[in-house]
Formats: structure tokens, sequence, C-alpha cells
């Protein structure tokens, strides 16, 4: 069980090294080494043969259509998906393939069969009527010993005439909307779009919190039972048991380097996920099968920080790993002490790592994000290595390992239980659940502070908790912080103006995502538009400015910007009384009616299917305005003028405010 628990745990890590089998640059993702050709032949009397040919360039291979086991990785399998009326075509058996090249995959671990060169599929149809047609979608993917392109498609289509099953034009794909008020294909006639700056940049700031919290983060896993005793012993070894002492040292120092190069490489398989589809990161972040897959990693992970059970990595790969090290030596046998180190620490910093990944994938930041996090929790885990190394007289004034180790993993257990909730609420909010509404998710986090609380005061014990001691000061100083924080919280219950919690803002739900009943569903009950073309008629019969808002439902700086900036009282009513507020949530899960469902053709030629809500607000902020960062904000006039630059978290409600009053006068002379 326990087994299975961390294969669960690493679920995450695992497959975004899958999918770096398939990342790429968007540039190359564009040209496809391969060719399609449809033929059809008659073989009797009312029975055809629909012939697909591809012809594929050298080095390059087509997964066949076979399925992959449950316990098996690869590439897609080509699939051939036909779209006809049985009653006017009916079909025989399924599509055939060549038999194909059958070999063991070092990558994927397993046997591949695929074709090289050339590949003939056919399919057999009976025409039972006049008139029918018959639509033709491949999906395959194309891949080379070192990756795999990402999934394409082929069309083509047939048609029955004069009792002859034929070839036909291929149909354009529809890429149009139903409702084209203001819209070709989610495509805006900005007007004076080059007058202001369309801001496509990341917020560095951002950049730098999540480093910090990065760095914080490793500070802390120095602290847990499976790094703090690994300091003295690691440093002790490069130190004597090297030929010299300037060996010795620059041992100790290429040991932390690597220690950070390692943390660095695991969001290398991110980048290369954003790399394909600039909006796949949002999509991850934001999928409810996701987020309650961590949810309930983090609630592992808690219990095992409370003691009960212990996560840990497959003792063969720590084991093989540590032989690497030794019979290599030199520079590579260190790289593997330090990659040995962070197999071995898993159970405690693992958390702390799924903590990071979450919080980076589910900001505006992505990938890049992720890599300053790592890259600050890999610093500082690093650190002390080579410090005490330049200073080994700082050994001495280490404190010994004991049972306030174990104190610091239960208390990371209560954050993970916190966090853990967090997860929950994202799905709950995108998936407009219900069943965390803010008032419930506040009370949630009332109760975990209280078991904190107890805890720290010693009236809570956990499994492998010493003997019950004098309460230290340290203890006795976070308990009495915890329960000042549970009492701030309290009023959180309420819903009352008093209840905003802007120390929070983003990590409880929005307040109108409350059990008490609201008026609007806009953001501190403002009057907000969640269809831009709806927006845009009431701003044009109005006369008034829009201030477009893209926005995410788990949108953390989202929440920090209405909480915080929104609710200073000269900007809520700027906004309020000026401006026609459209807030678009590129991350709502909710489907489109079918009418309003249909596909999108990108720049590059690949089609995307807009299916929910967020889809298509998602394509149309990077389609009109080349970012897909939330929040972010486009003051335009009632004809689409863009009024001024474009912005995204701005922290200060002076310099927000500003934005909006230079909007509206830029607004009031374009009127004249």
């Amino acid at each position: 069980m326990i087994k299975k628990i961390s294969y669960l745990a690493l679920a995450l890590f695992i497959s975004s090294t899958t999918w770096a089998q398939f990342g790429l640059s968007s540039e190359m993702a564009t040209e496809n080494p391969s060719e399609w050709k449809a033929s059809v032949k008659k073989t009797s009397d009312s029975v055809y043969t629909v012939s697909v040919v591809a012809t594929i360039d050298a080095t390059w291979h087509l997964p066949s259509q076979k399925e992959l086991g449950e316990d098996e990785n690869g590439p897609i399998p080509t699939e051939f998906n036909f779209e006809y009326d049985p009653d006017t075509l009916e079909k025989l058996g399924s599509t055939q393939e060549p038999q194909g090249i059958t070999k063991f995959d070092e990558i994927f671990e397993t046997n591949l069969t695929y074709f090289q060169d050339k590949a003939v599929f056919e399919q057999d149809f009976k025409v039972k009527a006049e008139n029918a047609t018959l639509d033709l979608e491949i999906l395959f993917m194309i891949c080379n010993d070192e990756m795999c392109l990402p999934q394409d498609q082929q069309r083509f289509n047939f048609e029955v005439q004069n009792s002859v099953l034929q070839l036909a034009e291929t149909k354009a794909i529809e890429i149009e909307s139903k409702d084209k008020v203001n819209t070709e294909a989610l495509k805006l006639n900005l007007i004076g779009k080059s007058d202001y700056r369309l801001n496509t940049d990341e917020p560095d700031d951002s950049n730098l919190t999540i480093f910090l919290l990065g760095f914080v983060g490793g500070l802390i896993a120095l602290l847990t039972p499976c790094v703090f005793p690994m300091i003295p012993l690691t440093v002790s070894f490069f130190t004597k048991g090297a030929k010299t002492k300037k060996l010795g040292l620059i041992n100790a120092i290429l040991y932390g380097a690597f220690i950070f190069l390692i943390y660095i490489l695991l969001s290398i398989p991110f980048h290369l996920l954003d790399s394909v589809n600039p909006e796949i990161l949002n999509n991850i972040s934001t999928n409810p099968y996701l987020n309650v897959t961590f949810f309930v990693i983090f609630m592992i992970f808690a219990f095992s920080f409370f003691g009960y059970y212990e996560i840990t990595l497959p003792n063969s790969w720590s084991s093989r790993l540590d032989q690497k090290a030794t019979s290599v030596g030199g520079v590579v046998g260190i790289f593997f002490m330090a990659l040995t180190l962070a197999l071995v620490s898993f159970s405690c910093t693992g958390p702390i790592l799924g903590s990071l990944l979450g919080g980076s994938l589910s900001s505006d930041g992505g990938a890049t994000m992720l890599t300053f996090g790592m890259g600050g929790f890999g610093l500082a885990l690093a650190l002390p290595f080579a410090l005490f190394a330049l200073f080994p007289n700082w050994l001495n004034s280490l404190p010994k390992s004991g049972g306030w180790l174990n104190t610091v993993k239960v208390v990371l257990g209560f954050l993970e239980l916190g966090l853990a909730f967090k997860f929950l609420s994202n799905a709950d909010l995108v998936q407009h659940w219900g069943i965390l509404k803010r008032e419930v998710f506040i009370g949630i986090w009332i109760l975990i502070g209280i078991g904190l609380v107890l805890y720290l005061f010693g009236k809570l014990r956990f499994p492998h908790d010493g003997p019950k001691q004098k309460l230290s000061k340290g203890r006795l100083f976070f308990g009495i912080i915890t329960l000042a924080f549970v009492v701030y919280l309290i009023p959180g219950l309420t819903n009352s103006p008093s209840a905003n919690l802007k120390l929070l803002s983003g990590f409880p739900p929005p307040l109108f995502y409350s059990v008490y009943e609201k008026d609007t569903e806009g953001p501190l009950g403002l009057k907000a538009y969640k269809d831009f073309d709806e927006g845009l008629k009431v701003a044009q019969q109005q006369n008034k400015p829009i201030l477009l808002d893209f926005t995410g439902w788990a949108c953390v700086n989202c929440r920090k910007m209405e909480e915080q900036v929104w609710s200073v009282p000269e900007v809520y009513e700027t906004i309020k009384n000026d401006y026609i507020l459209i807030s678009l949530y590129v991350d709502d899960k909710a489907k489109l009616s079918d009418n309003d469902q249909f596909n999108f053709e990108r720049s590059n030629g690949t089609v995307k299917k807009i299916r929910t809500i967020g889809d298509k607000w998602a394509t149309f902020q990077t389609l009109n305005f080349k970012n897909n960062s939330q929040p972010y904000y486009v003051l335009l006039s009632p004809k689409l003028e863009v009024l001024n630059e474009t912005i995204a978290y701005e922290p200060s409600s002076k310099a927000y405010l500003s934005w909006l009053m230079q909007g509206l006068e830029n607004f009031e002379n374009k009127k004249r």
C-alpha cells in the first residue's frame, strides 16, 4: 500500500518527463514530415475500399493504431475516425494497416509498432443509398528517435454520386463563431492599438517573489529529518575524506552546485509543454481532475508528515545511484551523490516541491515562474553544503538532531492540509460545484488552524512525537501566532465588509462565491458581464468605455487585484460609475451550447476545438492581445478603440486609478 502511495505522489513528476518526449518549439511544430493522400477503388458491386497512403520522411516514423496497455507508455496511436449515416453507408470490418515494425523502445520501455517510409491504410464500405457522404478525420503523431511532434490531423471527404463512392473536395474547416456581432472567428478589429503598448511581458516581481518563496521552502526543507542530519555527514565526508583540503572544498561546492542544477532541470519539461501551446499550462493548472488529484496527493503528504506512514521512492533507485556515485568517482560521481540526496530526501522535500509546482502552474507565470521557484529551492538546499565546507567550524554551532525536527514535519503537515483544500477549491470554482463556498473554505482553515494550535501547545500528539516535555519558547511563540491567525479568519465566516481578509486575497474563493445571497455575481458586488458581445452592446447603448478584465476562477493575483486594489473607494467608484466591466473567465470549464461550439484555426494551421467558455475566452485573449496571463486589463471604447496601454497585475491602487483616469480622458478626447 505504501509503495502505491509513493507512486501516486510521483505521478505528476513522472508524467512531466513523458510529456518532454513530445516537446519542441512551436516553430518546429508547423513542419510536418509526412504527406497524406486518399483514393477509392471498387471491389464488388456495392463495396468500395477507401485507401489512405501516408508517406513519411526519412528518420521519422508513424505509430500504429494499436492501443497501448494500461501499464504501457508511448506516443498516441494513430486514429481513423469516419463520420457517415448508417442508413446510406455500412462500414465493413476495421481499418486495416500494414504489418509495420515492432521493436522494443528504450525510452518508453515497451514494444511499439510503427511504420517507416510509407504506410497504406484500407477501410471497406458498402454503399446503401445515393447522395451519401463520408468524412474522415485522421489523428496522428510523427516521431523520431528523440521526440514526437504534437498530435496533428488530416481530413478527407467522400461522396456517393451515381451509386459510386468517390473522393470529394475537402471541406474547409469551420472556424466562424455563430455570434459575430463584432468578432470574426474571435478576432477584434482593434483601432489605435499601435498608439499604446499591448503588454505581453510577465511581471518580473512575480518571478522574484516565487524565487524567494522557493528559497524559503528550501530553508524549511533543510530543517526536516530527511535533510538536516545529512549536512554535517556530507560536509565531513568531503572535507576530511579528500586527499587535500582544497580538493575537498571544491568537491563540496560542486556538490552544492549539482543540487541546484538538479532542481532547475525538474522544471524543463514544463517549458517544453509551454512551447507547444501557450495556453496548455493554464489548462493544466485549472483542470478540475488535476486539481482534485493534487488535493488527494497533498492529503497523502499531510498524513505522511503526521507520521502515520512514510512516502519514499523505491530503494533500488537510490541504491543504484549510490553505487554509480561510488564506482564512477570524480565530478560525475559527485553529480550522482547529489541526485541520490534528492531521491532519499523526497519524503520531506516532495510535498514542498508539490506546493511550488501547483502554485507556479496556477499563476500567470507558468513554466518560467516554476523555474524561478525551483531555483530558489535548490539554492537554499545547496548553500549549507558549500558554506559549511568553506567554514567547517560552523558545524559546531548547528543544533543537534532531535524531536524538534519531527515538530517541523508535523507543522508542515498542517500546512499541506490547508494547501490541499486550496486545490479542491480551484476544481470547485471552475466546475461551479458549489461545495466549497467562501465561508465553508474559511471554516475548514479555521479548524486546521485550531488543530495546529492544539499541537503546538502540546494538547494534540502524533505517532513520532517524543515524551511530553515542558513547552518550549519556540512552540509557545508559534502557537500564539497561529492562534492570532485563527482569530483573524473568524470574520470571514460572516461575509461582511470586514470579511475581506486582504492578507489572504486570492487564497479563499472570491467574496461573491458565498453561501449568502448576492445581488450580482461580479467582484465586490460590481455588475460584470461575462460575455464580451453582451457587454459591448451595453457599452454602445450607454456610450461608456469598457474595462476588459481577463480573469480566472483559480487566479490568485486576480483575487488580490479585486480585494486589495478594486476595493479602494476611488477605484471602486470609477469602475462602477464610469466603465462597463466585462470579466472573461479563461478557466471556466462550463460547456458552451452545441450551437456556440466551433473549431478555431490557428495561424500555423492547427485547429483548436472551442468547447467550453474558458476555451473561447482564452483563445480570444491570445489571438487579440498576444498574451495569456491573468489578470490582464484592457481599456476599450464602444468602437473598439484602445484607450490606454494594457496592464497586468498592478498592486498599487494609486497607479491603477491613474491608468483608469487616463483611459477616461482619452475616451473623452476621441468623442470630440
